[in-house]
């Protein structure tokens, strides 16, 4: 559905208005346009607290990009921001600064503690106010989990709340910030979350923390279609997000196996069609499900490599008010399901190495709802099962999550105008994401390049007001 206000405060009567009535005035976010797009443009800066573990990794992404890079310089907390690279020219950030920067990437692995935090203020106070509309703040730190001391873990934790509040500060001129907490020596596995994040792929995704693991290098992967010789599973993709995840991977290369239920079929074979593709249809609830998918994707492929479980539904009624089947089929749909599909592939030993399983979980898993007890429970078991199940999977396999906010869907359009506003304007973008919003994600936890990232429940809601 489209959303006229945010048209309307684009235009010069509209932004005057807004302006007057102290109302949100939304900045159209830039999205992936073609396959071939540069992931950052513009003017990058990048600094780097002393220590530095990340900043010859940064500087290598970067360098190979169609980015100008610079890196800070004329101030002793900034020295190893040097380290960024040839390619990267000095900046001196205590004159005046001409330019407007597309993104600021700092690496602050190096902090040991609290006091160490001045390097972010060094860094950010003379450059934040630089940022172009639809501009990057990414911050690149230690997982406070390995950390040893209790001082180096409140710096590194300290970054969570930084950015989180940079993110809301940023969000007006349609920026978003964002956390990448990387694992002692994890800098390897950083260049696919690099550039997710300073790409137009993450326009949506704001105030978020994603944990970096230490994997086994992977081979490098055709930027234009990373997921050629891939095939995919996508449940519910008949429509809306589902369809979008479909369109997605296979824009990246993968074949796709699209699955909804039986009376879908014909929506679904439009988009399976469409994307060459092979359409499947099935209840997932029903005992038998999980042997046909199976069946069906050993016949047809041998195997499978990404298993993306979109299919859900909501049944809302206050919970004294609820039916009892509204209950059990929402946990059946929206959880159950996916457990005794993921069991059955990999009993059969039909997810193949490396390969790569994304859960839907849902704002509503992270903060409730009214009216939604059955699907808060869903999508919180979902975050359970995926942070439960990282910690089994073997063979390269890694398993993710992503929690929507306020996507501009069928459902979403059939809301209550109120309620309707509401959930576009409480973010910091002050506005509803897109169905290819949540498809870029899971292609990035998809990527052959983030074997590190495991585990992750990442929200992509603009940075919503509610939840964590």
């Amino acid at each position: 559905m489209s959303d006229l206000y945010l048209k309307i405060v684009n235009t010069p009567v509209g932004k005057t208005a807004a302006q007057s009535l102290g109302l949100p005035s939304p900045v159209p976010l830039n999205r992936w346009k073609r396959s071939d797009q540069p992931f950052i443009e513009g003017n990058v800066l990048v600094g780097a607290a002393a220590g530095a573990k990340a900043i010859g990794a940064i500087g290598s992404v970067l360098g190979a990009s169609a980015a100008k890079v610079q890196h800070a310089d004329g101030k002793d907390t900034l020295k190893d921001s040097a380290k960024a690279g040839n390619k990267a020219q000095p900046l001196d950030i205590n004159g005046e600064i001409s330019e407007k920067f597309s993104a600021l990437v700092f690496d602050a692995t190096g902090m040991k503690s609290p006091e160490d935090l001045r390097a972010l203020y060094d860094f950010y106070h003379p450059t934040i106010k630089k940022l172009g509309g639809n501009a990057r703040v990414l911050v690149i730190g230690q997982d406070p989990a390995t950390c040893r001391k209790p001082a180096q873990a409140a710096a590194q934790q300290a970054l969570e709340g930084f950015v989180r509040a940079v993110g809301k500060e940023i969000g007006k001129k349609g920026a978003t910030a964002n956390l990448l907490w990387m694992a002692p020596s994890g800098d390897k596995q950083l260049d696919s979350s690099i550039r997710f994040f300073l790409s137009p792929r993450s326009a949506y995704v704001s105030g978020q923390v994603a944990r970096i693991g230490k994997r086994t290098e992977t081979a490098p992967t055709n930027p234009v279609a990373p997921l050629s010789g891939k095939v995919a599973l996508v449940t519910g993709a008949s429509r809306g997000i589902g369809a979008s995840i479909a369109e997605t991977l296979a824009r990246d290369g993968a074949t796709v196996i699209g699955l909804d239920i039986p009376p879908a079929m014909e929506e679904l074979q439009k988009v399976t069609d469409a994307i060459k593709g092979k359409a499947l249809a099935c209840d997932i609830t029903d005992a038998g499900a999980p042997k046909l998918i199976a069946d069906f994707a050993e016949e047809h492929f041998g195997g499978i490599d990404l298993v993306i479980h979109n299919a859900g539904i909501t049944r809302d009624k206050t919970l004294g008010n609820m039916p009892e089947h509204f209950w059990d089929m929402t946990i059946a749909v929206n959880l159950s399901a996916e457990e005794l599909i993921d069991e059955e592939l990999m009993h059969r030993e039909l997810l193949r190495e490396n390969g790569r399983i994304v859960c839907i979980s849902s704002i509503s898993g992270i903060a409730g709802n009214f009216g939604q007890t059955n699907y808060s429970t869903a999508k919180s078991g979902v975050i359970g099962y995926v942070e439960a199940m990282a910690k089994q999977l073997k063979n390269g396999i890694t398993i993710n999550a992503i929690a929507p906010g306020f996507i501009e869907t069928q459902m979403t359009a059939a809301m209550p105008l109120t309620i309707r506003e509401a959930g576009r304007r409480m973010n910091s973008l002050s506005q509803g994401g897109q169905p290819v919003d949540v498809a870029e994600a899971i292609a990035w936890y998809c990527n052959p390049g983030s074997s590190g990232v495991n585990g992750n429940v990442v929200r992509v809601c603009g940075q919503s007001l509610i939840g964590k």
